[in-house]
């Protein structure tokens, strides 16, 4: 049987009263008593329950953290980040990846406030903004991730991604694109539709042609599949340039254009958005637009931080600029 509270206190020679103070408001001990709790526990190999000293003092170290696709890197990376930072202010982090199933994202908020979390950072691809006020008002703050939150009172930390969209033509024009095309989908999602907005107003504003593959979805099997429709066409009529909106698809296209002989960046330059690491390792190193997911996850548990501590943020919404990250993909076409 797991050593318990009274153990503890028999081992110490103390009430258990003491050993609860010492669990729950240690700064009524000396140190010198602490100090033999804390002995006590370890030779009794006690383990404190967070939980029932959550609903005990009516609070809790834990944060709900609900990410929209886990299984792209910059997700994971940014969760990375958030779990870092969290751990420096005293705080864990439950973690929930919902899969772009809407129900399923309604079912996790209900959770994660049924178990009374601090507070909850949620990227999500769907309106979630009235449950989220729903949730305030009953009294879980949150922050939305990576999407501009459209109330005065939602705290929101997004990156610019119309910037990043006009980022990446920009960034084709100057090789010396002049047919690009954009890859990207689906348009319901906020963030794509920024993206091809921005590449679109560049494009027309540095008088190149422009075209557009949708895609159901934003993956390596997607981007391989593109990859091919563009490898079929005669070579005067495939685009010399081509954004897709995020990493993923650029390696599935990758791999299947210089598995057809087309040279990236020589006959094609290709680059990315969200700046994971495979881009970077790639074969054919790949240029990308930076969502910067390290400052992300810093700059939304802060937020959250200050929130459930009750102060004033400096701003409700904070939209960072994303940074190009220029690599073979595209700079080898200078040299072609």
């Amino acid at each position: 049987m797991p050593a318990g509270i009274k153990d503890v206190a028999a081992q110490a020679g103390v009430a258990v009263g003491t050993v609860s103070n010492y669990l729950n408001h240690p700064e009524l001990l000396s140190p010198t008593m602490a100090q033999r709790v804390a002995d006590a526990i370890d030779e009794v190999g006690f383990v404190p329950s967070s939980a029932g000293r959550q609903l005990r003092l009516g609070v809790s170290s834990v944060i709900g953290y609900l990410a929209s696709d886990i299984g792209n890197p910059h997700f994971g990376e940014v969760a990375a980040s958030v779990q870092n930072r969290a751990a420096q202010l005293g705080l864990s982090v439950f973690l929930a990846d919902p899969q772009h199933d809407e129900e399923r994202e309604a079912t996790y908020l209900d959770a994660f406030a049924q178990h009374h979390v601090r507070g909850l950072l949620v990227a999500s691809h769907h309106q979630v903004e009235a449950r989220l006020a729903l949730l305030r008002r009953r009294g879980t703050p949150s922050v939305l991730v990576g999407q501009h939150a459209a109330s005065p009172e939602q705290p929101s930390v997004s990156i610019d991604e119309v910037a990043g969209g006009r980022l990446a033509i920009e960034h084709l024009a100057e090789v010396g694109c002049r047919r690009v095309a954009f890859v990207g989908g689906p348009h319901s999602i906020v963030q794509v539709a920024a993206r091809r907005a921005g590449a679109e107003t560049a494009a027309r504003e540095r008088g190149i042609a422009f075209e557009a593959f949708d895609v159901a979805e934003r993956s390596v099997s997607a981007g391989r599949g593109i990859g091919e429709a563009i490898a079929s066409r005669p070579p005067h009529e495939r685009p010399d340039g081509v954004f897709a909106v995020n990493d993923l698809l650029a390696l599935g296209m990758l791999r299947t254009l210089t598995a057809e002989g087309i040279r990236v960046p020589g006959d094609i330059a290709l680059i990315g958005y969200d700046d994971n690491e495979f881009a970077e390792a790639s074969l054919i190193p790949i240029s990308s637009v930076s969502r910067r997911h390290r400052e992300v996850g810093e700059i939304v548990v802060d937020a959250l931080f200050e929130t459930i501590q009750g102060r004033p943020l400096a701003a409700v919404h904070q939209q960072l600029m994303p940074v190009l990250v220029p690599r073979e993909s595209t700079l080898g076409r200078r040299r072609a």
